[in-house]
């Protein structure tokens, strides 16, 4: 199996060094896109052309070399804007998820300027991540929501089959994992069990912990296990599943992205069954 967690190289950090590197990784954002030189090289370590100190975060160092990120009002001379997802496509995983985290960080800064007990302005800690307001003393951290993926299999007349399905906002054609956010006082597996009896309608057992990955859009941490059908009939949650159904692995239908974990956790358990694990 793959193994996600390939931040080898990364170390976190909140506090900027009095020194920092030459040349950095810059994560600017403008209305939510990531901006990108217009070279069409990608992402690469540039200079520091973004001195807006007060207004950008410190998230620690990439091979070498500090991480910045921060918003801009607009692209300046030489960049242009991509749409996140688009760009995370084209990163490997370590820059996929320093990405990851500078979205995040980004979003927790937006959202939280303002105290949601009192409503006074906040103020960033120079000790840990966090906006603290003044006023009442409250503070609010980069929010982290759990979110469960499922993949379902089973073997139907000796033929390994995967449970797949579509939302109604899926391009044509492409279908995905199951997954659904936990509930609170709620524990990861009574998450799973209830998403895949609410949007399916089927029993399922033998939970197998697969991977996680953290997903900005806008703040996932996504949990995911592959499982087998225990028993049901599919049937189809309404406004949430357009269709789901049993494929064939050389019948399926078009898959995520190798980037996402719901890619990897499909290519990966495909391979798994074609090499008959499920039997062993």
């Amino acid at each position: 199996m793959t193994h996600l967690d390939d931040s080898a190289g990364f170390t976190p950090g909140i506090e900027a060094p009095a020194a920092p590197s030459a040349l950095g990784w810059h994560l600017v954002f403008v209305e939510g896109q990531l901006l990108l030189p217009i070279e069409g090289q990608g992402l690469i370590p540039q200079p520091d052309a973004f001195t807006a100190a007060a207004e950008r975060h410190y998230l620690g160092r990439l091979g070498g070399l500090d991480c910045w990120t921060q918003q801009a009002a607009a692209a300046p001379e030489g960049w242009e804007t991509q749409g996140l997802r688009a760009a995370m496509m084209q990163m490997d995983a370590p820059l996929l998820q320093l990405a990851s985290r500078a979205a995040q960080v980004m979003e927790w800064d937006r959202a939280h300027r303002f105290c949601g007990v009192c409503g006074t302005p906040t103020e960033r800690q120079a000790q840990e991540r966090a906006r603290r307001c003044p006023s009442c003393g409250h503070v609010a951290y980069p929010r982290i929501s759990p979110a469960m993926m499922a993949l379902v299999w089973r073997r139907h007349e000796g033929r390994p089959q995967l449970l797949l399905a579509r939302s109604p906002n899926f391009k044509p054609g492409f279908y995905s994992a199951l997954a659904g956010f936990v509930e609170a006082g709620e524990s990861l597996e009574a998450c799973l069990h209830r998403e895949v009896a609410e949007e399916v309608g089927v029993r399922v057992r033998g939970l197998h912990y697969y991977a996680s990955q953290s997903w900005p859009f806008p703040h996932s941490l996504m949990l995911a296990f592959r499982c087998e059908w225990a028993g049901g009939e599919i049937r189809e949650q309404p406004g949430e599943i357009e269709h789901a159904d049993w494929f064939d692995l050389d019948a399926l239908p078009g898959l995520p992205p190798r980037f996402s974990i719901a890619g990897y956790l499909i290519g990966d358990t495909i391979a798994w069954l074609q090499e008959g694990g499920d039997l062993a």
